[in-house]
């Protein structure tokens, strides 16, 4: 089994989660037409109907999560990303759970904050004091050593792998989902959006997932504007591919290039399966 393929150019700091969490919070407050100026085309109707049922199908998001899981941990098996947990040497400090939350971005203060409401007594909390005092560095002052241990053994506690899918949910998935119905996309742009979130946050920054949208939109137009879905998604991916390159880590494109683009050239929009991809060289199947 190859090594983790884990992410190097993520979310970038607290003000980031803020953002992605008020971003969830007004999407479904904004009709889909309010992205133009007139009434959309009759394909942009379709494809907004389309979109209705979306990633966020049961079945549908557990295909995200493995075609996620192949090109984060080289592996199908999502499930069994709970415990993980390693320092990969990317400047944002140790990297863990389902979603790769990070002791230096934040995101993984608030999942431990989450799961210590929800239990105080667990195996983690203890060291919520180092995790707020590393926040921003790659420091692991305070954590070594046990940390790891602790996180390995809270992964087997039920409550912390729902506390994992929930703050997945809240700062990636249901924005990005969100996101992607309200320019009338649906499941691959929807899935597409997400992965493009999970990698690079959203923030100020050129590589930033609003960065990559807004460079797209300078291409083409979403349905929900009256464009072709299509060709949309191909300036999407296109900019996404261009986000990756100003990063030596992920010069390797192939989670673009031979997964979400083969789907988009197939014109399989739904992501329905059977689906066959690569990343990193090595092969996937969903029957």
């Amino acid at each position: 089994m190859h090594a983790p393929h884990k992410r190097t150019a993520r979310r970038n700091n607290r003000s980031v989660r803020v953002a992605l969490v008020a971003l969830g919070l007004t999407l479904t407050a904004i009709p889909a037409t309010a992205f133009a100026g007139t009434a959309p085309a009759p394909t942009a109707v379709h494809h907004q109907e389309a979109a209705a049922n979306g990633l966020d199908d049961p079945a549908k998001k557990d295909i995200a999560m493995q075609l996620v899981s192949s090109a984060e941990n080289s592996s199908l098996d999502w499930k069994g990303q709970y415990g993980y947990i390693e320092d990969i040497g990317d400047g944002r400090g140790y990297t863990a759970g389902i979603i790769g939350f990070c002791s230096g971005t934040g995101d993984m203060l608030d999942l431990v904050e989450l799961y210590t409401r929800r239990e105080p007594g667990n195996p983690l909390a203890g060291y919520l004091p180092a995790l707020r005092e590393v926040d921003g560095t790659d420091s692991h002052d305070g954590l070594d050593p046990g940390f790891s241990e602790a996180w390995e053994t809270a992964a087997e506690d039920p409550a912390f792998q729902q506390a994992q899918n929930d703050e997945r949910d809240r700062v990636y998935f249901d924005p990005a989902v969100g996101r992607g119905k309200s320019d009338g996309l649906g499941t691959l742009g929807q899935f597409a959006y997400y992965d493009a979130l999970v990698m690079h946050g959203d923030g100020g920054d050129s590589t930033s997932f609003g960065s990559i949208r807004e460079r797209a939109l300078a291409q083409a137009r979403p349905p929900a504007q009256g464009g072709d879905e299509v060709t949309y998604l191909n300036a999407f991916l296109d900019a996404r591919v261009w986000a990756m390159k100003q990063e030596e880590a992920h010069s390797d494109t192939s989670r673009v290039d031979t997964a979400q683009r083969v789907f988009l050239d197939a014109g399989n929009l739904n992501l329905d399966p059977p689906l066959d991809w690569k990343v990193y060289g090595d092969s996937y199947h969903i029957g």
